[in-house]
C-alpha cells in the first residue's frame, strides 16, 4: 500500500474529481459552444481555463488550513454591457482579508468591503483552481448563486491548501456539494450501513482506507472519518463471525499506525482481544497500535477506553503459550534496547494501567463497601440505587479457609467456634477477625463507623501488632488479572531510569484499601518496595515514606504489624538502612520511630540485626528516650547480643570523650588550616576541651556534611564559617536540630539548595546568614524572612533571590 499516495491508478481518480479544461468555463464566462442554462445571462468574460490538481502524481501534502492572509476579489454576474465591462479582469479590484475557516462559513476578520458578510459554505455551487495565461496568478474560484468569489494566494502551493482546506470544510458542512472524499465517504455509508455480501463490504472498507491514506490532507479528521464509520458498522452488527472480525481490523490497520482508534472501535478491539487472545492479529495488529498509545497519549482519563483496550491486550499477551514472557518481551520493546527510556509517557501510562487493572479485580468489593455504581453500571448507564444490586459483604478469608458452619445470630459475648466462619465487612460496621501468635484464643472486634465517615479498613486491621496475613478470595478470573499487573510492576521497577518515577508514581499508595488487605498482592509488591529500599538514590528511596504526616506510606505498611509485613521484619530493617544512610538520620525521624516502631525496633536488636542495633544506640546517643525504665530496656537489649555490646561500649566511649570535649574550658575561637578534612576535624576536637569554643572557621576547608557530627558535639558554638566548602543539605538538617544557639552561619559558595536551607528555620537565634552563590530560591528566600524574626544581616547575592 503506498502512503504517499503515487499510485498510477489515481489518474482516473483526479478526472473524475476535478472538471477538464474544456468542461466548464469560469462562471458567467461561457464559450459559445457551452450556452448557459437556462435563466442565465452570462457572457464570457475574459480567456481562462482551470487546473486540477494531480495530487496523486506529485505526492503534495497540506495541512488543513483554519486562517491565513489572501487577496479576495467578487465578481457579480453581468447584466449589461457596462457591468460586463466594469467586471473585466483588467478593472477587477482586489482586497486583502485574513479569512478564517469556521465550521459553517468563510469569513474575514474585518467584515467590509467584499467580505462584509461571512460566505456560507452552503450556498457555494463549485470550486475549481484558475490561471490566466498573459498574467500568472494564483487563483480559487467559489461560486455561489449571483456571482463569484476569488481568492488569489500567494504561490501554486498555498492555492491549493487553500483549495482542499475549503473543499473538505464545506463537504463536511454541506450534504448538497460533497468533496469527492465525502462523496466516497457518503457511499460506503450507504453500502456498509446495508451490508448483503461481506466480500463486498470488506472491498468497499479496503477502499475507503486507501482513499484516506492517499488523500493530499493532512489531518486526524480525515482518518477518523472512516474509522467512526467502521466502528459504527461493527457496533450494528453483532453478529459477524471470527473470521470477518479478524478480516476487517487487518484491512484498517494502516489507518492505525498514526492514529487512536475512536471508542467504539476500542471497544470492538477489546472484545476481540477477550473472544480471541490468541489471534494473530492480536500480534501483527495491536502491537503497534498499543504502543502508539503508550507512547503518544497524554491523558487516559479523556478516552478511557484506550486504557481498557491496552489493559486486554496484555492480557491477551498473558494467555498465550509463553505466558508473561511475551508480555516481559512486550515491556522491553517499550522501554528499548538502551539504559534510558526515550518515550517519557510510557512509564505513566503503563502504571496507569496497571493501576487501573488492579482496582477492577476489587471492583465488587469496593462497590459493596461504599455503594457506589459499578464501572460497568456506569457503562450500562445505570445511575439510580433501585438498579443496583444489594451491597454485597467484604468476606476476608484466611489462606486456606475452613468450611463455615451455618450462619449464627452475633450476641454481645458470642462463644466463637474452634473453626470460626469468615469475618465480614459491610459499609456499616467492620467485623475483623484477628489471630494471636499463640493460637489458643481468637478475638472478635467490632468497629462502629463513626457517623457518615468511611469505616477505615487498614485501621482496623493494624488494631494487634501480632496479626497474621488475611486474605481476600478473588474470583479465578480476577486472580490472574491481579497476577498479570502485579508481575508488570515488579518488571517496570527493574529498570533503573524507570524506578525514580515509578516510585513517586506509587509513593501515595495508590490502590484500593482490600488490595493492602490481600495477602497475595501485597507480596507480589514486595519486591517492588524491595527494589526501593535498596536503591542508593535519595529520590527512589525517599518515596518509602509518606506522601505527608498523618497518611501512612510503604515504610509504615511493611513494618512489623502492618498490613503488608510477613517477613518479621527483615524489609523494614533494610529500608531503615537506606533511609538512615541517607539525610534521614535526624532526631525527627528517630522520634518516629521511638513512639511508633521501638517494640520492632528492639525486637529486630535482640536478633542481631545491625542496623536496628545502631537505630538504638543513636536514641540513646541523642536522649530520644527520656523514661528510664525504657532506655535500661535499651541498654539490656543491646547487652544481649554480641554485636549490641560492641556498639554499647563504643558508645559509652564517646559519650565519656563528649563531657571532656564539653568540659569548659579551651579556646573560644579556632580556625583550621585550609585543606583539611572531616578526620583532621574529628582528629583535633578530640584532643582536649572544647566547651569554651563560640568561632569556628572551616573556611575554604575540604570538610562535608559527615563533620555534622563532630560539631553538634559543640554547646558553646555560636559562629561558624562554612565558606567555600563542600558541606551540604544533610549537614544542615543536623546542625538545625543540635544548634540552637547558633547565631552566625556562613554557607557562601556551598552545594546547599533549598531542601537544606529551609531546615534553617528552626535555628530562631540565627541573626547573620550567608548564603552567596548557592542555590537559594526567591521563594525559600521570603520563607526563611518569615520563621526567623532575629536575623538582620543576610547576603543573598548570586542567588535566585538576589
Amino acid at each position: 500500500m503506498d502512503f504517499n499516495g503515487s499510485g498510477g491508478g489515481n489518474e482516473l481518480h483526479n478526472n473524475q474529481f476535478y472538471p477538464s479544461e474544456e468542461s466548464k468555463p469560469l462562471l458567467g464566462e461561457m464559450s459559445a459552444q457551452q450556452p448557459p442554462p437556462e435563466g442565465n445571462n452570462n457572457h464570457k468574460a475574459g480567456p481562462c481555463f482551470k487546473r486540477s490538481l494531480l495530487h496523486s502524481s506529485s505526492g503534495m501534502r497540506y495541512k488543513l488550513l483554519q486562517e491565513g492572509d489572501i487577496q479576495v476579489c467578487v465578481v457579480k454576474h453581468p447584466r449589461t454591457f457596462l457591468s460586463k465591462l466594469l467586471t473585466s479582469k483588467f478593472l477587477r479590484r482586489w482586497e486583502p482579508h485574513h479569512l478564517t475557516l469556521t465550521d459553517s462559513s468563510l469569513m474575514s476578520a474585518t467584515p467590509t468591503g467584499y467580505m462584509e458578510a461571512p460566505l456560507s459554505y452552503s450556498t457555494i455551487e463549485d470550486l475549481q483552481l484558475l490561471s490566466w495565461d498573459n498574467a500568472p496568478k494564483y487563483c480559487v474560484q467559489l461560486s455561489f448563486p449571483g456571482g463569484t468569489v476569488l481568492l488569489q494566494a500567494a504561490n501554486s502551493y498555498l492555492r491549493d491548501q487553500w483549495f482542499h482546506s475549503i473543499q473538505w470544510k464545506a463537504g463536511v458542512c454541506n450534504l448538497g456539494y460533497l468533496t469527492h472524499l465525502q462523496k466516497k465517504i457518503y457511499k460506503y455509508r450507504k453500502v456498509l450501513n446495508n451490508p448483503s455480501r461481506w466480500e463486498v463490504v470488506l472491498k468497499e472498507i479496503r477502499a475507503l482506507v486507501d482513499m484516506a491514506l492517499t488523500s493530499p490532507l493532512q489531518d486526524e479528521s480525515i482518518h477518523q472519518a472512516p474509522l467512526h464509520i467502521i466502528s459504527t458498522l461493527l457496533a450494528e452488527n453483532t453478529n459477524l463471525s471470527a473470521q470477518d472480525h479478524e478480516n476487517i481490523i487487518v484491512a484498517i490497520a494502516p489507518l492505525l499506525e498514526n492514529n487512536h482508534p475512536p471508542p467504539d472501535l476500542c471497544e470492538f478491539f477489546c472484545k476481540h482481544c477477550r473472544e480471541r487472545p490468541r489471534s494473530m492479529v492480536v500480534i501483527e495488529v495491536f502491537t503497534p497500535v498499543v504502543q502508539r498509545i503508550l507512547k503518544h497519549n497524554m491523558d487516559f482519563g479523556k478516552c478511557p477506553r484506550l486504557r481498557l483496550f491496552t489493559q486486554e491486550y496484555i492480557l491477551a499477551l498473558n494467555e498465550l503459550n509463553a505466558g508473561m514472557e511475551v508480555v516481559k518481551k512486550f515491556i522491553q520493546s517499550m522501554h528499548g534496547p538502551t539504559g534510558q527510556c526515550p518515550h517519557p509517557r510510557v512509564l505513566p501510562n503503563l502504571v496507569a494501567v496497571c493501576l487501573a487493572a488492579i482496582y477492577s479485580c476489587y471492583e465488587e468489593f469496593i462497590n459493596s463497601r461504599d455503594n457506589s455504581p459499578s464501572l460497568k453500571e456506569i457503562r450500562n448507564g445505570c445511575q439510580q440505587q433501585s438498579e443496583r444490586k444489594p451491597p454485597m459483604p467484604l468476606r476476608l478469608l484466611r489462606p486456606e479457609p475452613p468450611t463455615p458452619p451455618p450462619t449464627t445470630t452475633l450476641s454481645p459475648a458470642p462463644a466463637l467456634p474452634l473453626s470460626p466462619p469468615p469475618s465480614i465487612v459491610n459499609s456499616s460496621e467492620i467485623l475483623v477477625e484477628l489471630e494471636r501468635n499463640n493460637n489458643t484464643t481468637n478475638t472478635l472486634r467490632k468497629t462502629p463507623a463513626a457517623g457518615d465517615s468511611e469505616p477505615n479498613l487498614i485501621d482496623c486491621l493494624l488494631v494487634s501488632p501480632a496479626l497474621n496475613a488475611l486474605s481476600i478470595q478473588l474470583p479465578a478470573h480476577a486472580d490472574r488479572v491481579l497476577g498479570c499487573f502485579a508481575l508488570i510492576l515488579k518488571m517496570l521497577s527493574d529498570y533503573d531510569d524507570w524506578r525514580p518515577a515509578l516510585a513517586s508514581l506509587l509513593q501515595p499508595i495508590p490502590f484500593p484499601k482490600e488490595a493492602l488487605a490481600h495477602g497475595k498482592f501485597t507480596k507480589e509488591l514486595k519486591y517492588v518496595i524491595q527494589k526501593f529500599a535498596e536503591d542508593p538514590r535519595q529520590e527512589v528511596h525517599s518515596c518509602l515514606l509518606s506522601v505527608r504526616s498523618g497518611k501512612d506510606g510503604w515504610f509504615q505498611l511493611y513494618s512489623p504489624g502492618g498490613v503488608a509485613c510477613d517477613d518479621d521484619g527483615e524489609l523494614f530493617a533494610s529500608m531503615v538502612h537506606i533511609l538512615m544512610g541517607s539525610c534521614y538520620k535526624t532526631k525527627k525521624f528517630l522520634l518516629s520511630l521511638a513512639e511508633n516502631k521501638l517494640g520492632p525496633c528492639m525486637l529486630l536488636a535482640l536478633r542481631g540485626n545491625q542496623t536496628m542495633v545502631e537505630i538504638l544506640c543513636l536514641m540513646l546517643e541523642y536522649n530520644i528516650i527520656e523514661n528510664k525504665d525504657t532506655q535500661l530496656q535499651i541498654i539490656s537489649t543491646l547487652e544481649s547480643t554480641q554485636v549490641g555490646l560492641r556498639m554499647y561500649e563504643q558508645l559509652c566511649d564517646r559519650q565519656r570523650e563528649l563531657k571532656e570535649l564539653q568540659r569548659k574550658g579551651g579556646p573560644t575561637r579556632l580556625t583550621l588550616p585550609s585543606k583539611s578534612t572531616d578526620a583532621d576535624l574529628a582528629r583535633l576536637l578530640s584532643s582536649g576541651s572544647f566547651g569554651n569554643l563560640e568561632n569556628l572557621s572551616l573556611a575554604f576547608t575540604n570538610v562535608t556534611s559527615a563533620c555534622a557530627e563532630q560539631l553538634i558535639k559543640l554547646p558553646s558554638l555560636k559562629q561558624l564559617n562554612l565558606w567555600s566548602t563542600q558541606f551540604g543539605d544533610a549537614g544542615l538538617r543536623l546542625l538545625s536540630e543540635h544548634l540552637a544557639c547558633l547565631q552566625v552561619l556562613n554557607l557562601c559558595e556551598t552545594p546547599v539548595t533549598d531542601a537544606g536551607l529551609l531546615s534553617l528555620s528552626s535555628m530562631k537565634s540565627l541573626c547573620s546568614l550567608n548564603m552567596n552563590s548557592t542555590k537559594l530560591t526567591a521563594d525559600t528566600y521570603e520563607d526563611l524572612k518569615a520563621k526567623l524574626p532575629n536575623l538582620k544581616e543576610v547576603d543573598v547575592r548570586y542567588t535566585e533571590a538576589w
